[in-house]
């Protein structure tokens, strides 16, 4: 197979005249709801077009109904010009349109070449030719610079390793139109900056690429034209080099939205909440790990993915083993205490992968909100649930988070993903905690929604309990913190004080220091 990354069919650009791929008056609705408004939307050959917008403004909706996942209600699609019908995902990858999603589609129970075959397979004889399989996988990851082997199965994967799969599921065929949903969001440093390599290589040759992001460095890096959509409404077009953050929040929101970062304010902490020490994982994800956390701090957790940042607060909350070392909260020792008794004795872990392993998708946010706390009023009189108390505690915290639209008895799934992380960040409310760990709060969530979600952070600090924030995002560590461990390959690498928190100071900790 030739060329296996870059398939941008060569000497097929449409007339300057025609758009790659378009939209005209766009519509889908649901019952009940209307997701796309009349939206116009073209793509160009050869840049990167950004789709911006608060969650469940309808960047989703339609980027599934580009990609065949999905059926407008109105409107129309163009493709060089000429009107087409996206009946399904495999119409869509006869013109070159490839996607990929936020939500992985793997198989786990597959391997890395089976699924980015999928539906595809070569066959030789009337059998699958495995050999022709790996041995154009094996072209794609390395053209990627992905690390992986084609014979792993997706479950062993990290979810890293899983968002390679799915990217290189979109080079496997002919490119046209290249649509990416977050793409980054679980990638390393290296590896982004290994995608927007691809991405440049790609746009010289002529294919679009459609990109969802709420990050503003990638727009200002990779980003020619933004699209802004409100409430499933078109809204604006606009250069992305010209536009300021500001210009886009107003845009986004429709309002003008200050700093997003809440001033900090927390006063002095209290005494120690969590106290780890010298803790090891049988994996040696984490190792010799040793940190504090007092009541009415937000301490930072910062590193690359797989530096152990996460690995160290699931070991201390249960949901991983420990192979040595100790955790204490409030003075008494929970190391090796279940995530059950650790919520009951006030300590709460919310994960990063809010779909997997934060919330029930199928079940309603009111049991998704209440799942931490059936043990306690006003969710249940101490032998029976009391579903007339769930109803109501649920009903005042998703107006107190603003949830949209605030129905509580719709399924999580049906939600945006910013409305979906409030669900989960409902949880921390619905009993007293004296220490609850945020893992990447805010990946995949709007500007908007995080700000709002930093607030509700600071406030927690306010009220005296101790808050652990891991993220990826280093200004989320700079100006959300008041002091940072940063950590490299399962070490605690360095303690930093608020008055070291610098972009440099971070950096310079997050790679081996060489002996002195």
């Amino acid at each position: 197979m030739s060329d296996p990354l870059l398939h941008a069919r060569e000497g097929t650009q449409p007339p300057a005249a025609f758009p790659l791929l378009q939209t005209k008056a766009v519509t889908k609705e649901y019952p009940g709801v209307k997701a796309l408004d009349g939206v116009d939307f073209d793509l160009r050959p050869g840049e990167v077009h950004v789709l911006f917008g608060e969650n469940g403004a309808g960047k989703s909706t339609l980027i599934s109904i580009l990609a065949g996942a999905n059926q407008p209600s109105g409107g129309q699609i163009l493709f060089r010009g000429e009107p087409v019908t996206l009946h399904s995902v495999h119409d869509a990858r006869a013109y070159g349109i490839s996607a990929v999603f936020q939500e992985f589609s793997l198989i786990p129970q597959m391997t890395v070449e089976e699924n980015l075959f999928l539906g595809a397979e070569h066959t030789r004889g009337g059998f699958i030719d495995r050999a022709r399989i790996r041995r154009e996988a094996l072209e794609i990851l390395d053209e990627l610079g992905f690390d992986l082997r084609p014979e792993q199965r997706v479950d062993h994967l990290t979810r890293a390793e899983q968002q390679m799969v799915e990217i290189a599921k979109a080079f496997r065929s002919d490119l046209s139109v290249l649509i990416l949903d977050e793409p980054t969001a679980s990638l390393t440093n290296h590896e982004t900056d290994h995608l927007f390599d691809l991405i440049g290589q790609l746009t010289q040759r002529g294919v679009g690429i459609v990109y969802i992001t709420h990050r503003m460095a990638e727009i200002r890096r990779i980003g020619d034209r933004i699209t802004v959509l409100r409430d499933g409404r078109y809204i604006d077009t606009v250069d992305a080099k010209a536009s300021s953050e500001d210009d886009l929040v107003r845009l986004m929101t429709g309002r003008v939205v200050g700093s997003i970062f809440p001033a900090l304010d927390l006063g002095e902490a209290g005494d120690p909440v969590i106290e780890v020490r010298s803790l090891t994982t049988p994996d040696e994800t984490v190792i010799d790990a040793s940190m504090q956390v007092r009541a009415g701090e937000i301490v930072g957790m910062a590193g690359l993915v797989g530096s152990g940042k996460s690995e160290l607060m699931q070991a201390c909350f249960g949901a991983g083993p420990i192979a040595s070392g100790s955790v204490a909260l409030k003075g008494r020792d929970i190391t090796g205490n279940s995530p059950r008794r650790n919520i009951r004795a006030g300590f709460l872990y919310l994960p990063a992968d809010r779909r997997n392993e934060g919330l029930m998708m199928m079940r309603p946010v009111r049991e998704n909100v209440a799942l931490a706390s059936l043990d306690i009023k006003p969710f249940s009189n101490g032998f029976l649930l009391d579903r007339g108390g769930e109803v109501r505690a649920v009903t005042g915290l998703a107006e107190r988070l603003n949830l949209a639209p605030p129905r509580i008895e719709r399924a999580v799934d049906h939600f945006s993903g910013g409305n979906q992380q409030k669900a989960m960040l409902a949880r921390s409310l619905t009993r007293s905690y004296d220490l609850i760990v945020f893992d990447e709060p805010t990946v995949g969530v709007d500007v908007g929604t995080r700000a709002s979600i930093y607030e509700f952070i600071v406030e927690l600090a306010k009220s005296g309990t101790a808050i652990v924030l891991i993220s990826s995002d280093l200004p989320e560590i700079l100006h959300l913190t008041t002091r940072a461990y940063v950590f490299y390959r399962g070490r605690v690498q360095a303690e930093l004080q608020a008055d070291q928190l610098t972009e440099e100071n971070v950096l310079a900790h997050f790679f081996e220091r060489e002996a002195a």
